[in-house]
């Protein structure tokens, strides 16, 4: 699921990477609004909020929301260095990011208590959110080939509007592939809003505490992926070995 890339990535890879990792960014998106009033999976409407305190003269809210920008960014950017950096082990080209990413989701369930509303604590919690949703979206995006992207839905409900219209005008023949697009944008879509969902119920309940459970299911994607291949090569073994017999 997150090994796999190019030729060797397949629509099954790029559907389970959706569903794990869209859930998990909806949890995070909706959790970090209950806790600290900003949305922390994209950057349009913090860009539109950067434009709105410059033209009031706030300019240290102003401040606060470039920050967020400017950690979003960077996540994207630690992301795509790390790729670079490890490209020639691919055990690592996906697994740094989403350590990082762990760490910052359990440190946030662990000191989210501490958040008073002050504007310092909204940029150290929010801005480690954003930092940790640009890696996500970096990774998956690099991954996949630009074909998911888990951390916002406006280009994923542009994309279906397009792929919906095809499906009714192309010839019978050629629907297969759109119809595997279409698919996979409504994954997308549904997994995030249910991850939203869960986000919002959990937090009413477990609090702060919340993020543990984006963090456990990034350890789960990590494990099915480690695990797996050991299995096979085990099995591998196993049968290389029968056969010697």
């Amino acid at each position: 699921m997150l090994r796999h890339t190019g030729k060797k990535r397949t629509y099954r890879h790029n559907l389970r990477l959706a569903v794990l990792l869209c859930f998990t960014a909806g949890i995070v998106n909706a959790a970090g609004l209950f806790a600290f009033a900003v949305l922390t999976t994209n950057v349009t409407g913090h860009a539109a909020l950067l434009a709105h305190k410059l033209a009031l003269g706030e300019l240290r809210a102003a401040r606060m929301v470039a920050l967020w920008l400017f950690l979003f960014l960077a996540g994207a950017f630690f992301t795509a260095w790390c790729i670079d950096k490890t490209k020639t082990d691919k055990r690592f080209t996906y697994t740094i990011p989403i350590i990082a990413e762990i760490a910052i989701l359990i440190l946030v369930g662990i000191f989210g208590y501490t958040f008073d509303n002050t504007i310092i604590k909204t940029e150290y919690f929010a801005g480690s959110l954003l930092f940790a949703m640009g890696m996500q979206n970096a990774l998956v995006s690099k991954i996949s080939g630009s074909v998911v992207r888990t951390t916002h839905l406006t280009g994923m409900f542009t994309d279906l509007g397009i792929d919906l219209y095809s499906l009714l005008t192309v010839a019978a023949e050629n629907k297969y592939e759109t119809k595997r697009k279409v698919v996979l944008r409504l994954t997308i879509i549904l997994f995030f809003l249910a991850g939203g969902i869960t986000g919002g119920y959990a937090f009413l309940r477990l609090r702060y505490h919340t993020f543990y459970i984006p963090a456990a299911i990034l350890v789960i994607a990590i494990g099915y992926d480690v695990f797996r291949l050991k299995f096979r090569k085990m099995i591998r073994k196993i049968l290389g070995t029968s056969h010697r017999s």
